[in-house]
């Protein structure tokens, strides 16, 4: 209980409810208007997938290309559900089951695939993902190609404020366990981590089924955002944008995942008048930020306000 109310947990409660606050005037007063309040959004949604991504393949070093197959699944049970019961208990209730769907999805999937490394992994979970939508497409109650349309708009900004912090809260959490612990020992050398007695397979199962539900929740926020979901939204280069907003923060770095998305948002947000040009720009710009910093903004470093104050600390004492 102690711990609960140390100074850097007020930091950081009291930094969320300013981020909170700040925005929500901005956005009743029209500072922000519509056009840049779909941006925020996106960049909401983005992070989520992005610190979802990051627990499989930046804490466990497993490289997984499936993400979009999970996200898939959360959005399609979230417009189903919304459509007949256009409610945030509705929403509620539809990421709920795109959460648990996708949780036993990624068991089924997890347990044969994870004994894969690296490339032999990503083609399987690439696969897996390209399998979910072609499932989709084919589906009566999805509408096939066509998709979903007329999904009620149940995305405010406090729903989905409240699940990025929900999610970091998650994952953070995770990280600092037992078995996150392990999964960074997986990371660093798993033949080692199997010699010390951990179960590498049981480990990196956990994080994927739990990185799997937090993609679902975002499927399920984007559903309810943006009115319309198809499978054509969920290809294999979906994955490969929320890889790329991972190895742009850093992988390892929760708050380079958060830094990547606001970044990557904002400069595709920028480029939009550019549209003949925009992909050529923004290549170069990955390219011109992989050649720089390759191991992303962050590496596998963490913004946190213990070390703030420590340093603040240190300085006292020495004066």
């Amino acid at each position: 209980m102690k711990n609960m109310f140390s100074k850097t947990n007020l930091c950081w409660l009291l930094t969320i409810i300013g981020i909170f606050v700040i925005m929500s005037i901005a956005m009743q007063t029209g500072i922000i208007n519509a056009y840049y309040q779909t941006t925020i959004y996106t960049i909401g949604i983005n992070i989520i997938l992005a610190v979802s991504l990051n627990l499989i393949i930046g804490v466990t070093g497993q490289f997984s290309l499936g993400h979009a197959g999970f996200m898939c699944i959360g959005a399609y049970a979230a417009a189903i559900v919304t459509k007949s019961n256009p409610t945030l208990m509705g929403l509620a209730l539809g990421a709920i089951i795109g959460a648990a769907i996708s949780a036993v999805v990624a068991l089924i999937v997890a347990i044969p695939t994870l004994r894969l490394k690296g490339d032999y992994l990503a083609i399987a979970t690439l696969g897996f993902s390209e399998i979910v939508r072609i499932v989709v497409l084919n589906m009566t109650i999805t509408n096939g190609a066509a998709g979903l349309f007329g999904i009620p708009k149940l995305t405010s900004w406090p729903v989905l404020f409240g699940c990025i912090v929900l999610s970091m809260i998650v994952i953070l959490n995770f990280g600092l366990s037992a078995p996150g612990r392990a999964c960074i020992s997986i990371r660093e050398d798993e033949i080692a981590s199997e010699a010390m007695g951990i179960n590498t397979t049981k480990y990196k199962t956990i994080a994927f089924v739990i990185g799997a539900m937090i993609a679902a929740l975002a499927g399920a926020l984007y559903a309810c955002n943006f009115y319309v979901v198809k499978p054509d939204l969920f290809t294999w280069t979906k994955s490969v944008d929320i890889l790329i907003l991972v190895v742009f923060g850093g992988m390892g770095s929760f708050t380079g995942s958060v830094l990547a998305a606001i970044v990557i948002g904002f400069i595709n947000m920028f480029l939009q008048q550019f549209a003949d040009i925009r992909m050529i720009i923004y290549g170069a710009a990955l390219v011109l930020i992989m050649v720089f910093r390759p191991k992303g903004i962050f590496g596998t470093k963490e913004f946190t306000f213990s070390a703030i104050l420590k340093r603040f600390q240190r300085k006292k004492e020495a004066k």
